[in-house]
């Protein structure tokens, strides 16, 4: 190969790692939209979050101001955003698949939301081993887990026991649903608007089912009911949980709240309220009107089911904010 070969060679090889390099940003992008889905996540565009990384428009600055911009075969995707390929085994190199088959070129025609949770790990996971490519092993791992939101508790030696995952696969995996996190933390100090159940729900909702016991939150809002920020007062066990009126007003004070909400899970599913739930609820209201800090509101967080279509229980709404 002479010497304009290896050069043009070169510049494939950047046209090719800017490409990578973009549908990876996209992929973090679109499973903490999966894993984390409250709307404000969605009124915001990848640009936004992550700058130019996104931009696959753009080479890679190392191919130079002359190399003209790679894009994949477009022309041949057409129709294919539609649906994702189907989940039926394969030993076949991606390659060497139809290119509507391949996840990096349907992200970058059809956007990242259109991908499946296995092609948006396939893109994460880049290669495959002998006899499985990278969007069997995203689908293996989907099936094992069940849930992004299962997977996202998996620590790098658990997601190591799958087959063609090594150490550096699984630590890209732990690195993307930790940025995924580290969004929903930072959407969460945008200030939101949270003057209703629904809203803290949606809020909350996703980062909760993924704990395994009861734990106290305390949603702290301005004179507004825009969010200041949101603290975690207590933990308990897998159904009891311990929380006292000094440790959530200690928290207001310090924030200058107005007003607060108090939120908890029920690791079983089921958001009913214990009695001893009603019992905190009426003693920190009773605190709330000497400190002159308004409780708005407690609600209990679970999981709707076929006869329990609502996945959260709000006291208020159940009239336990009452005088008695």
């Amino acid at each position: 190969m002479g010497f304009g070969g290896i050069q043009t060679a070169a510049q494939s090889a950047r046209h090719a790692g800017a490409v990578i390099v973009s549908a990876g940003c996209l992929s973090v992008w679109a499973i903490a939209v999966k894993l984390l889905p409250c709307r404000r996540i969605l009124h915001l565009s990848p640009m936004k979050v992550f700058g130019r990384c996104g931009n696959t428009s753009r080479v890679h600055p190392a191919a130079g101001p002359s190399a003209a911009p790679f894009i994949w075969g477009r022309e041949k995707i057409g129709s294919a955003c539609k649906n994702s390929p189907q989940d039926s085994a394969s030993s076949s190199r991606l390659r060497d698949q139809p290119v509507a088959e391949r996840p990096r070129e349907r992200l970058i025609e059809c956007g990242a939301e259109a991908l499946s949770p296995a092609e948006l790990i396939a893109i994460l996971v880049r290669t495959g081993t002998r006899g499985t490519n990278a969007l069997d092993i995203g689908r293996q791992l989907v099936q094992k887990y069940g849930s992004l939101g299962a997977m996202a508790q998996a620590s790098v030696e658990d997601l190591q026991s799958v087959r063609g995952i090594g150490r550096d696969k699984a630590v890209t995996l732990v690195a993307a649903f930790a940025l995924a996190r580290t969004l929903a933390q930072e959407l969460q100090r945008e200030q939101p608007l949270l003057d209703n159940p629904e809203a803290i729900v949606r809020l909350l909702r996703d980062q909760n089912r993924m704990k395994d016991v009861e734990t106290v939150e305390i949603v702290l809002l301005n004179t507004r009911r825009r969010l200041i920020r949101i603290e975690q007062v207590s933990q308990g066990t897998l159904d009891t949980i311990l929380v006292h009126p000094r440790d959530v007003f200690k928290a207001a004070i310090t924030a200058s709240a107005a007003a607060i909400v108090l939120v908890h899970n029920h690791p079983s599913g089921d958001p009913t309220p214990s009695e001893a739930d009603i019992k905190v609820t009426r003693e920190i209201i009773q605190a709330g009107r000497v400190l002159k800090i308004e409780v708005l509101d407690h609600l209990i967080l679970g999981r709707a089911t076929s006869d329990r279509p609502k996945d959260y229980s709000s006291l208020r709404e159940l009239g336990y904010f009452e005088e008695r």
